[in-house]
């Protein structure tokens, strides 16, 4: 076992014995390293202000990656590159041109979060030679400003790209050399930290962590810390034992099978969005509004299962899809419908020392039709009010098979089964579908909160369903926003 965390600070190699497992990369940044450009605003991963950039290794090249300092633990940026915003100026003091876009179409007015602007283009620019409008908003998106209205933001976004080509960057002419140096921090060691009394695991593989649980079964299992980050900046938890899975290589990525795919636990929304999106078009849409690149380039489709909670976007649409999870502890595995895995609030059927491996979600057959919808306040960054997933086969007229799932209806993710059974074996009409909706409040009683009234769940819960017949039984009804970053259904 490995006792120090390794990473890069710009080109400056750091190694760290004694650590606070849940100490943020936003505190050690401006309490240890006086580094005060990255900006505390919500620390809750929802403003941006504290927005820095993460770099992996992808062969010899690197993976830049918009990361929201406040939520994230400074031990798990071992093996990682990170970048804040002092990083950008050259030696000779001139800016890079993120910044010059910045000043040349004045994007900053108080300035407090401008460095996370700066920072999120920093990632596209690098990552992405020609955005286009759209493309920039979405990177924008995890990022607010209350001064500037946002549009000389964007322009510099487009300025950027004219002060200066981003194969020509010093930042580009660097990536091998960084990238080798990576590469020679990697190991198969099990990165073992802590501050004396608490601890931190980063184990490197999935035998390892399976061992690691076995002998720490009441340890909190962290992967993007979307939710874990908040707990400790919000409600003050203090965790005696982390272990983390963003270090084990086999337990990320998705592999294509005869019948589906199976997606690794600690695969993140940034890599699941391509091959999951030309599956399930919808789910990949879903995907692109969960949270903002920020969140997208850290959450884990199996965190966000194992989390339980009842409005978290990937469950409904995976159990709609019929998913079935792979569970192990130690060397044991079992499988288990994603329906079956959420039992009641906050609990799941998941035994000490067991994780999620990973999750099989089969293809969809020919003449199988797909949708989701999120219902949330504002189309970015937001949790859902209603989401709403379907699967529906429909052969000569009659519903053959339906399987319908929704989130923030009930204390779970959880099926419709009264519902399905009213509308299986019926014809496809909107008669069958209207009559059909009044099976809704058998299967759910909404609660009230401050997202939204358990009437109107309950009347988005229906009308869902109604828009499920629209749009399949007239493939040319017009149920959906075109452009302005929406898209339209294929």
């Amino acid at each position: 076992m490995r006792d120090t965390v390794r990473f890069l600070f710009g080109d400056e190699l750091r190694e760290i014995r004694t650590v606070d497992p849940t100490l943020t990369v936003l505190d050690w940044l401006r309490v240890e390293e006086r580094k005060t450009g990255t900006k505390e605003g919500c620390a809750e991963g929802d403003c941006g202000a504290c927005t820095m950039v993460v770099g992996r290794r992808d062969g010899d090249r690197m993976r830049y990656e918009p990361v929201n300092a406040c939520i994230r633990f400074l031990a798990t940026l071992d093996g990682c590159q990170l970048l804040t915003v002092e990083h950008l100026k050259g030696a000779d003091g001139a800016l890079h041109p993120v910044q010059q876009a910045m000043v040349d179409c004045h994007g900053s007015q108080c300035g407090f979060c401008t460095p996370g602007f700066v920072m999120a283009l920093f990632a596209l620019y690098r990552n992405d030679p020609a955005p286009t409008e759209d493309r920039i908003d979405d990177a924008l998106a995890g990022n607010l400003c209350r001064c500037t209205g946002y549009a000389p933001i964007v322009a510099a976004g487009r300025r950027m790209y004219e002060l200066g080509a981003p194969e020509a960057d010093r930042f580009a002419a660097a990536e091998a050399e960084i990238a080798k140096r990576l590469a020679a921090l990697e190991d198969d060691e099990t990165v073992g930290v802590g501050d004396g009394t608490r601890r931190f695991y980063a184990p490197a593989s999935k035998a390892a962590l399976a061992s690691l649980l076995l002998e720490h079964p009441d340890a909190c299992i962290v992967s993007g810390a979307t939710d874990v980050g908040l707990w400790v900046t919000k409600q003050l938890r203090v965790l005696p034992a982390v272990i983390y899975t963003g270090r084990v290589r086999d337990l990320r990525g998705i592999r294509e099978t005869a019948d589906g795919f199976e997606i690794g636990a600690a695969t993140t929304y940034a890599e699941a969005i391509g091959p999951l999106g030309a599956a399930y078009p919808d789910f990949g849409e879903l995907i692109r509004r969960l949270g903002a690149e920020q969140v997208r380039a850290v959450g884990t489709i199996g965190g966000n299962i194992a989390n339980g909670s009842p409005i978290g976007d990937t469950p409904p649409a995976l159990i709609a899809a019929g998913a079935t999870l792979v569970l192990r502890r130690g060397e044991e595995r079992r499988l288990l419908p994603l329906e079956e895995f959420f039992i009641a609030y906050g609990k799941q059927d998941r035994r000490p020392g067991e994780f999620v491996e990973s999750i099989l979600l089969p293809k969809l057959r020919p003449g199988d039709r797909f949708r989701a919808y999120k219902i949330s306040k504002r189309f970015d960054q937001d949790i859902s009010a209603v989401c709403g997933a379907f699967r529906l086969r429909v052969e000569d007229g009659k519903v053959a098979e339906i399987r319908i799932a929704y989130g923030g209806m009930a204390g779970i993710p959880k099926r419709a089964a009264e519902t399905e059974a009213a509308l299986t074996g019926k014809p496809w009409t909107e008669a069958t579908v209207r009559a059909a909706m009044s099976a809704l409040a058998r299967d759910f009683t909404p609660l009230t909160d401050w997202r939204a009234s358990a009437g109107y769940r309950a009347r988005v819960a229906a009308n869902l369903l109604l828009k499920l017949h629209a749009e399949t039984a007239d493939p040319t009804a017009e149920t959906r926003l075109v452009g302005e970053r929406s898209l339209a259904h294929a």
